[in-house]
């Protein structure tokens, strides 16, 4: 407690010492770096010139092995190639998202033309999360304060860079039984960062959110739809939220099943259909959240703060489930979520870039592992390989290796693993 204690001054000491006075380094072009530091979170969110991408460029099964520096500049040259200028992270207790932002920074310093902004996570918990002990949501973790006092500095250092504070990932919804917390410890932090701001103690333009599943955004059942909710729809200055068809392939699969008439088509086509289904299942979820914000009386703006589609899987998802799981359906699923988002006005904070096998540490073909839209030794999906033809890669490498296609670019091997999703029927009668 007294350690807890003693680092949570300091960084307070920090913050408020610091304010949000940061001048943009002065050996860069000074018109450059005023026209992109001019740029605030409400410039480049729903703007189709700023994608988003979901990152973390962990490359190793043990989490406790860091990307260094020069790893994380070389993963920000490949996203910079393809057109990503928006970063999301997820937590700041491990040096991952301030290194990334120093990795930013002085590719900033070298380049005053490299643009790349930081939509910066801090953890959020319930009491004994991730303990022998029960997990107890009603209270929240000690350590959620360290996470906003970091979050808070780092935006104040950076300005530049970290446009958006994201406070907690999936931290409401039930189903992460292992560290959900109530609303109400959300919209806490909110306002303490929403206050610093009126304080002039943070970037008057920085935004505040939170970014969780559809459903703790009232998006679904009506049990979360209570006054603190409300509360915090209010408080944030737009709502990040995600939606997983891949995972609703297993949970909630209805909208996957090959209906009737389509059972003459040819597999392909079977194929194709259904991943069209699957992008109207997320666009019924992203409706949902906007349908109950308006119920509510409140304009915010709504983007996705996750959705993604992985390519391995040995369990719900692989040949012995749902069917979802390989190359060609997330190449689909990733044209289909950017054209709509991007036509839209929507960011779509697109999970993930990079395979992560720290996910999944005890099972390496574990879905967890393989979101990626490149595998970890920088093999580029069947979703990039045209990007790949095009030369948007050249130069540029991965843990050394160049950036070559997966399946050494023969799609007919690429095929031999995509199956056809089960039929309407299939599914109906499993579900008995």
């Amino acid at each position: 407690m007294k350690k807890h204690l003693k680092t949570t001054m300091v960084l307070l000491s920090m913050i408020f010492s610091f304010s949000c006075k940061n001048e943009p380094n002065k050996e860069s072009n000074p018109d450059t770096v005023k026209e992109q530091v001019s740029l605030s979170a409400k410039d480049i969110l729903g703007n189709p010139d700023y994608l988003a991408m979901s990152y973390g460029g962990y490359r190793h099964v043990d989490h406790d092995i860091e990307p260094a520096i020069e790893q994380l500049k070389e993963d920000l040259g490949i996203l910079a190639a393809m057109g990503i200028k928006i970063l999301r992270t997820y937590k700041v207790h491990l040096p991952q998202a301030t290194n990334l932002i120093k990795a930013i920074s002085e590719l900033k310093q070298d380049d005053p033309n490299f643009e790349m902004y930081v939509m910066l996570g801090a953890w959020i918990d319930c009491k004994n999360a991730w303990t022998d002990m029960e997990p107890d949501h009603e209270k929240e973790s000690e350590a959620n304060a360290n996470q906003i006092l970091v979050a808070a500095y780092l935006a104040n250092q950076y300005p530049d860079i970290v446009k958006v504070i994201a406070v907690g990932n999936e931290a409401m919804v039930r189903w992460a039984a292992t560290y959900y917390v109530q609303p109400s410890v959300i919209l806490k932090w909110v306002n303490y960062l929403q206050d610093l701001k009126k304080e002039g103690k943070l970037p008057k333009d920085l935004w505040i959110t939170s970014s969780d599943d559809f459903s703790s955004w009232g998006g679904g059942d009506a049990s979360y739809h209570t006054e603190d909710l409300e509360k915090l729809v209010s408080a944030v200055d737009f709502i990040s939220m995600h939606t997983y068809p891949y995972h609703n392939t297993h949970y909630n699969p209805k909208f996957w099943g090959v209906p009737e008439n389509e059972s003459k088509l040819s597999d392909i086509k079977k194929i194709d259909a259904a991943m069209l289904r699957a992008l109207d299942f997320a666009k019924a979820q992203y409706d949902s959240v906007s349908n109950y914000v308006a119920s509510l009386g409140i304009k915010k703006p709504i983007h996705i703060g996750e959705t993604g589609w992985a390519t391995v899987s040995d369990g719900f998802y692989g040949p012995s489930g749902s069917r979802a799981t390989d190359e060609y359906k997330e190449a689909l699923y990733y044209k289909h979520i950017r054209k709509w988002t991007n036509e839209a006005g929507i960011s779509c904070f697109y999970f993930e870039a990079f395979n992560e096998p720290w996910k999944d540490a005890d099972n390496k073909m574990g879905s967890e592992n393989h979101f990626g839209l490149f595998t970890v030794d920088g093999k580029a999906k069947y979703a990039l390989w045209d990007a790949v033809d095009n030369g948007v890669f050249e130069g540029l490498t991965r843990n050394g290796n160049t950036i070559a296609k997966t399946f050494d670019g023969d799609k007919d091997t690429l095929m031999k693993d995509v199956e056809v999703p089960p039929t309407a029927k299939e599914i109906a009668e499993k579900q008995k």
